[in-house]
């Protein structure tokens, strides 16, 4: 029989997180779940460690190897071969609250095409950080959504997010490949396209925060490349997003301000002699006029961005 959900998990080297993950999955309350784990070409013992779960579950877990391609691809594998009627992202080194399949298994009777839930930050020592609460929803269209969730944190996390297959593949969507950032690139689209939407305010995923994970890379190559890819996923975004015709053109406006406002702030990542550079792209696609400015603070953050972009990213960092 069908599982309700899929759980996709993309591995790359990282087996020693991977029991505490594999397990908060078997652990949870409700077992109406399957597990799809792509080894995206581990060199480490992570396929040791997916065999020994794959012998011992065997009709829990599906396992594939492939070469390192990345993230993208390796979630857009799981996609493809996950059976669920809807799929979640687990990161293989964060983990779940046994509570999670059970609470969204709760939430699908007006069937939504998304489910938002909760997150916790845990830090190397599995120490609670912060714990990320929101007021929750239920049954909206994703520009109401999007407009809500804009003002909480993690708002393009992938892992964020229950997706219904169904909506998920009759839309094309498609995690763009050879990018960091590639959820900034998709996310924002994938709910403003949804007709329906359910936030919970169950805190399920578990965001563990480590000090070497690819996302807190410091090498410069690496942030430069990062910069540059969060312009990508704007391009994208903004093209995609453009040519949606059943959303008022009005309602756009906050995730087009959204999406700029990201991608101006990432410029924070560039050094002195990088900056210049990036500024001029951003004045090529004139992103600063598509910030809001109905407000007094956001008439004058448009001024001095316009007028003095260094100042201001100065008065951010602040």
């Amino acid at each position: 029989m069908m599982p309700k959900f899929s759980i996709i998990i993309s591995v790359y080297n990282t087996s020693k997180f991977l029991p505490k993950c594999f397990d908060s999955i078997l652990s949870q309350s409700l077992d109406d779940y399957e597990i799809v784990v792509i080894n995206d070409g581990s060199t480490d013992n992570s396929q040791k460690i997916i065999d020994k779960y794959v012998k011992r579950y065997k009709n829990k877990f599906k396992s594939f190897i492939t070469e390192n391609k990345g993230l993208s691809e390796a979630r857009n594998l799981g996609i493809k071969n996950s059976n669920g009627e809807y799929f979640i992202f687990l990161d293989s080194d964060d983990y779940l609250e046994k509570n999670l399949i059970k609470n969204l298994s709760s939430n699908i009777d007006n069937n939504p095409d998304l489910i938002r839930y909760q997150v916790k930050t845990i830090n190397n020592s599995y120490k609670v950080k912060e714990r990320y609460h929101e007021k929750p929803f239920k049954g909206l269209n994703g520009v109401d959504a999007f407009n809500i969730i804009v003002d909480y944190h993690f708002i393009e996390n992938a892992t964020c997010y229950a997706y219904k297959k169904e909506f998920f593949v009759k839309n094309k969507f498609k995690f763009m490949k050879n990018i960091y950032h590639e959820d900034f690139a998709l996310i924002p689209l994938v709910i403003i396209k949804a007709s329906c939407v359910n936030s919970i305010d169950y805190i399920g995923y578990n965001y563990v925060q480590r000090n070497n994970s690819i996302m807190s890379n410091s090498d410069k190559d690496t942030k430069t490349k990062k910069v540059y890819d969060f312009l990508k996923g704007f391009d994208y975004l903004y093209s995609q997003i453009s040519k949606i015709k059943n959303i008022d053109e009005e309602d756009k406006k906050t995730v087009y301000s959204y999406i700029a406002n990201s991608t101006i702030i990432k410029s924070c990542e560039l050094d002195e002699i990088e900056l210049p550079q990036y500024i001029e792209e951003l004045k090529k696609r004139q992103i600063y006029n598509l910030l809001l400015d109905d407000t007094f603070k956001r008439k004058l953050k448009k001024i001095i961005l316009k007028t003095n972009f260094k100042l201001y990213l100065k008065l951010i960092n602040r």
